[in-house]
């Protein structure tokens, strides 16, 4: 004899819509089972209600979870029916990772993964981290979620050495630039260039529309790399930019004649900000120009280098992100297409330049780069020791 409905259901179509939506959406068996239980049990469908074992059978689902989510549904709503409670006497329920594992897999997620693995993933933690209490792998994660731990992701950085006179005199020499006064007859402009590859597509991109976003085949054509210079003005904001078949110093050359007799000729001094790659030197000037020109230039610039691994601190990479943002990030599949987009943008972006808004100062680099400086007591030390080995062995020589 079939067993008689305790729990009955009768569903709305609005009701009904959005339950078969949240269906679709859910994240879990569990959950679009029970789903399924309760678009089963509604009345209004089948115009009477099914038995307990039609509906397991139509939702997939066992007689007593079909009487459980009916249950719950009938006396709390669809969020209790489909969201079931851990049950409060399991061990699971009451385990709660210590404050002492939490520090062990703090520890052990920070230090170098074991030999052959390139990083450490929440299953490999579980396997090498000694508890007290086992936990799962979900509690792991959570644990490394919550110390915003993140062994998946690393970023490349430039990191200087530890102590580096170098680097500090570099950088408060270009930081003390950045803080000067806007002088049209003394501009400020900095200068960088990265490399761009020319890229054609194999097939035609499926342009968006309205609740499907724009495809990109995966597939491209390789047109070869060229090289973009990017001079940006901070005070004001202005981008020039020019696009190269080749990198060679002859190309730097050429651009810095470009800044002097193009962009700032009524300029006195140009002071230029850029870094340390190897074309970028004034030695480039007479690899491209007769000795004459090649000094009429140079006397027109005042070249500030950043520092060794620190090239962040120039304001040119800021131009360049900006170009790439708003530009270059496409594909573009000839020199000449890219020449023709770059210059469109380039001559709209400056009809309304933002000037760089530079915050990082002098002072703020004492407070936050303070293990950059040199200890000062440990160079007068190494001074004193060697004067006094200098005096003693003098005075042996006179003995």
């Amino acid at each position: 004899m079939a067993r008689s409905r305790s729990y009955r259901v009768s569903l709305s179509p609005v009701e009904r819509k959005k339950i078969q939506h949240a269906k679709r959406k859910a994240n879990s068996d569990n959950r679009r089972v029970r789903y399924a239980i309760i678009l089963a049990a509604d009345e209004k469908r089948y115009g009477h209600a099914l038995t307990y074992k039609k509906i397991a059978a139509k939702a997939g689902a066992s007689i007593p979870t079909v009487v459980d989510t009916l249950k719950k549904f009938c006396t709390g709503g669809i969020t209790k029916a489909v969201t079931p409670l851990r049950n409060p006497n399991s061990d699971t329920s009451r385990l709660k990772v210590t404050g002492a594992d939490e520090a062990r897999i703090i520890a052990k997620a920070c230090s170098a993964p074991p030999e052959g693995y390139c990083r450490w993933t929440l299953k490999l933690l579980d396997q090498e981290v000694i508890l007290e209490e086992p936990v799962s792998i979900s509690t792991i994660g959570r644990v490394l979620r919550n110390n915003a731990l993140h062994p998946h992701l690393d970023e490349y950085w430039c990191i200087p050495p530890e102590e580096d006179p170098e680097f500090v005199a570099r950088m408060e020499d270009i930081l003390d630039i950045y803080e000067q006064p806007y002088d049209p007859k003394y501009p400020l402009w900095c200068i960088d260039e990265k490399p761009y590859q020319i890229l054609g597509e194999t097939r035609e991109p499926l342009p968006m529309r309205p609740g499907d976003i724009k495809k990109i085949d995966s597939e491209y054509k390789r047109n070869g790399t060229v090289s973009i210079f990017c001079f940006i003005k901070p005070h004001t904001g202005e981008i020039r930019h020019s696009v190269e078949e080749t990198r060679t110093a002859v190309d730097f050359a050429e651009k810095l004649r470009f800044l002097v007799d193009v962009i700032e000729p009524e300029a006195e001094k140009i002071t230029l900000v850029m870094d340390n790659l190897n074309t970028h030197s004034i030695a480039s000037l007479y690899k491209a120009f007769p000795p004459e020109e090649a000094a009429r230039i140079r006397r027109k610039l005042d070249i500030h280098y950043t520092p060794v691994h620190g090239s962040w601190l120039d304001i040119a990479e800021i131009g360049i992100n900006i170009m790439t943002r708003e530009c270059l990030d496409r594909r573009i599949p000839s020199i000449e297409s890219l020449r023709s987009e770059m210059e469109c943008w380039n001559t709209r972006y400056n009809e309304n330049p933002s000037p760089v808004n530079w915050q990082f100062t002098t002072k703020d680099a004492r407070l936050k780069l303070r293990h950059l400086y040199p200890d000062i007591d440990k160079y007068r030390n190494e001074r004193n020791e060697r004067r006094l080995k200098k005096i003693q062995k003098l005075e042996e020589l006179q003995e």
